[in-house]
């Protein structure tokens, strides 16, 4: 099958909503993994009042993620899916987080202006049509020193974890979307996976983008090899442009 990109993609997540979280709970330490990924932003140690965009939010859970390692952050929350985004907002929240409904690659038409303090973008980046472009704009929204760090599925290189990834779609993941009537959305996982960066890859990417201080970091489990995450940061004197 072909990658599903821009509007098709947010109308798949918009079906997929009203199921999402259901099928993240088969996902073993999927909240786990994601409050690890935040943790490496360093915003426990920052202080209250530091400001967060939340890019590619989904149904809140990213969202969750940041707040329980800085819970005073105040929260810009992003997401292309009006389906995802609806969802979130339907959760409880503290005042300071707030939802836009906006694509990655059109921020600024959207209203969403920096500086931002921190960025977190978790399983966004492999689905967008340009990676760089949003890599750019995501420079460009942070403050002198700002930080930011992805969570993405983003394979090793070594055909084990490959493997690995290919048996847990198809013999997990795929399943059960064809139940919930989501194959096409899971059958996009698998293949934009498969198809994107491998981490060194992706860390270079993150590099030639501006970012200094790239580091890949493993989670653990059976995320190993599978998923990382990338943290950076805008050197000082660097930033808004």
């Amino acid at each position: 099958m072909s990658l599903l990109r821009d509007a098709d993609l947010s109308v798949a997540f918009d079906r997929a909503a009203r199921s999402y979280d259901r099928m993240v709970a088969v996902n073993p330490g999927y909240h786990r993994q994601l409050r690890r990924s935040t943790r490496r932003l360093g915003l426990a140690y920052a202080g209250a009042g530091q400001r967060v965009l939340d890019l590619g939010c989904g149904t809140g859970a990213s969202t969750a993620a940041l707040l329980a390692v800085a819970p005073c952050a105040q929260v810009t929350a992003v997401d292309a899916s009006a389906g995802m985004l609806a969802k979130a907002q339907r959760k409880a929240w503290p005042p300071g987080v707030s939802f836009t409904h906006a694509s990655a690659e059109d921020l600024a038409r959207a209203g969403v202006k920096g500086p931002f303090d921190a960025v977190f973008a978790s399983y966004l980046l492999r689905n967008v049509s340009d990676p760089d472009d949003v890599l750019a704009q995501v420079h460009r929204l942070l403050a002198p020193g700002g930080r930011i760090a992805v969570h993405e599925y983003t394979l090793s290189g070594r055909r084990v974890h490959r493997a690995v990834w290919t048996a847990v779609c198809r013999g997990v993941v795929l399943p059960v979307a064809r139940r919930s009537g989501d194959a096409a959305l899971y059958e996009h996982l698998w293949r934009s996976v498969v198809d994107f960066d491998t981490a060194d890859e992706f860390a270079r990417r993150m590099r030639r983008a501006g970012f200094a201080d790239v580091r890949v970091l493993p989670l653990s489990g059976w995320h190993t090899g599978i998923t990382h995450t990338f943290v950076g940061r805008v050197p000082a004197g660097e930033g808004r442009k």
